[in-house]
């Protein structure tokens, strides 16, 4: 493995050296000829997964998803009692007064960056073997090998366009020593657009991959960027291609790039038996106890529940106590009255549905199974006291009082439910450890359980184009049809026969409908921001402690001065 790093650009030798993803200090490529340590199969293997690995850990890394979510009408990292202050760090995200010295500013760019150049040199790599049988490797496996290269870049080079939309294209990274200028963002979205259309074809079906195929791109991956691509276009170049968008997610929905169904259970698209032929898990990073379970990280997930729910409450020992970063932000006040804002209010959205499966507290059902999405309320558990067993629940670290989670924010402290409490300031500053709903999407099956923290990383669902397709079914006026496409997905989330699915004649759908059906079936997906921003409320909209902004230059976030010292070519973002 040494000789296999010692090609990496010298943009992050030192933190793929040290064993882990972190800061890069320069923005550097190295010349490397590939012939010195490619000489047998498992050399083009380790140099085709090398840029797998790091886009595994990039759905987070950085504070990429924090900075995404925590600015979104979603999720808050509130000050809890001087936890997760931070200098005010994750409340600048949540109003939108970042800076260009935040980390995530030039952490992001990082991030993609080395996923880019990473993808790079190995796609270069495999263009440079001119005789792939020395190598064990046929002519088929080096075509495919290409193409999930270019579509694993492309989707890199996506995610830093839909967040800086103003970044630099580089195709070589061997001949290199220096950055580029920014292309337009009509120039980025041509290159990402010719990327994936011309990859496709070089490109595997599921069908073909077989039960090994979790984490490899595919036909119908490569055409869901696509989808995602055309459904924001207007927003990234001005010119809307709803059109396109649509033919391609009928395309992926009717099979013409391999077999996909829908999963029956809300649960089971996040449940570890999504690395099966039968999910409907389009594209997923495979996660394992042992290895790498980057959604699981305290950069997702697991910082997303209260100190000890994961050891007492989940009964998951393995990584100690968790810690609450992120929660849902509140839809009602501490006098529980709910907000009267149409944006926000996460919990609320669910709850207009009151027979969504989805609204059962979490709760581990033994062999592998469980219920329900959220953690709120108190959270029993079994405490063992001079070999007896006593009922207990989950307390903070500031004080020794049963915490009750909720959905409002405020200085609840040892209040109990439905208490009047004098204080009434609810804001990013002034929260308790009661406060906030928290959001558990992946199972936490407890310590014993063998399928524990194995579920892959659901990065693009079946789910998603079918309501990638409604939206542009009601954007030209269909009500009906988008409709019926929400309720393929919808239906599993209610009991059979439920009033909840949306009428044939689509009457109960509205821009604000739309948005909030969005919210309720990828919650915590890492997409909330490109939502707002697409149905134009990012900057203008009001939620929980948000105004609007001044003006729209917060839809795209600033290159960080870091970044920017090191390529003099590169100009900041309009208005930072």
């Amino acid at each position: 493995m040494k000789k296999y790093q010692l090609y990496i650009s010298s943009l992050f030798l030192t933190a793929v050296l040290a064993g882990s993803c972190t800061k890069l200090d320069e923005h550097v490529y190295d010349r490397v000829d590939a012939s010195g340590f490619l000489t047998r199969r498992d050399d083009v293997i380790r140099d085709f997964l090398r840029p797998f690995e790091h886009g595994y850990w990039s759905i987070q890394g950085n504070d990429y998803y924090a900075a995404n979510e925590d600015c979104t009408d979603e999720y808050g990292t509130y000050n809890r009692q001087g936890d997760w202050q931070d200098g005010g760090y994750y409340q600048r995200m949540h109003y939108h007064t970042w800076t260009t010295n935040d980390f995530f500013t030039s952490g992001v760019w990082t991030n993609l960056y080395q996923g880019i150049v990473l993808s790079t040199n190995s796609l270069q790599d495999m263009e440079g073997i001119q005789d792939p049988a020395k190598l064990s490797v046929t002519p088929e496996e080096l075509a495919d090998f290409k193409s999930e290269l270019r579509t694993l870049r492309a989707w890199f080079y996506l995610r830093a366009f839909d967040f800086y939309r103003n970044i630099e294209i580089v195709t070589d990274v061997k001949n290199s020593t220096q950055g580029n200028p920014q292309s337009t963002p009509q120039e980025t979205f041509a290159f990402i657009e010719k990327e994936l259309t011309e990859a496709i074809p070089g490109l595997p079906t599921r069908d073909q991959l077989g039960a090994k195929g979790i984490g490899r791109w595919t036909k119908a991956g490569a055409a869901a960027l696509l989808a995602r691509l055309y459904l924001n276009a207007k927003v990234y170049t001005g010119v809307e291609k709803f059109t396109e968008c649509e033919a391609v997610c009928r395309d992926i929905i009717g099979g013409k790039y391999g077999s996909y169904a829908l999963d029956t259970r809300w649960d089971a698209p996040f449940d570890y038996t999504n690395t099966s032929t039968s999910s409907e898990v389009i594209y997923g990073f495979p996660g394992t106890l042992a290895r790498t379970h980057w959604q699981y990280d305290g950069g997702m997930f697991f910082n997303a529940m209260t100190y000890d729910a994961a050891p007492l409450y989940c009964g998951f020992t393995d990584f100690g106590q968790a810690n609450p970063r992120f929660a849902l932000q509140p839809g009602r006040d501490v006098d529980s009255v709910e907000y009267s804002f149409q944006l926000g209010k996460p919990f609320v959205k669910f709850q207009r549905y009151p027979d969504d499966l989805r609204l059962k507290k979490y709760r581990n059902l033994g062999d592998s199974k469980r219920e329900g999405m959220f953690l709120y309320g108190y959270l029993p558990f079994k405490r063992t006291v001079n070999g007896s067993e006593r009922a207990d629940t989950v307390r903070g670290n500031k004080g020794p009082y049963p915490l009750f989670i909720r959905d409002q924010v405020g200085m609840f402290l040892n209040a109990k439910p439905g208490t009047k409490i004098s204080d009434k300031e609810s804001n990013m500053n002034h929260a308790d450890h009661n406060s906030g709903v928290f959001l558990l999407k992946y199972p936490l099956y407890p310590t014993p359980d063998p399928n524990r923290i194995t579920s892959a990383y659901a990065e693009v669902r079946l789910s998603e184009i079918y309501y990638t397709l409604a939206e542009c079914l009601y954007r030209k006026g269909d009500k009906s049809g988008a409709a019926a496409q929400l309720n393929q997905v919808r239906r599993r989330n209610y009991p059979d026969g439920s009033p909840s699915l949306y009428k044939l004649d689509g009457s109960q759908l509205t821009d604000q409908e739309m948005l909030d059906e969005w919210g309720r079936e990828f919650i915590g997906e890492n997409r909330r921001r490109t939502d707002l921003i697409r149905w134009g409320v990012f900057s203008t909209g009001t939620w929980w402690d948000k105004q609007p902004d001044g003006d729209k230059h917060t839809e795209i976030f600033p290159i960080g001065k870091d970044i920017l010292n090191v390529n003099p070519q590169l100009k900041q973002n309009p208005g930072y």
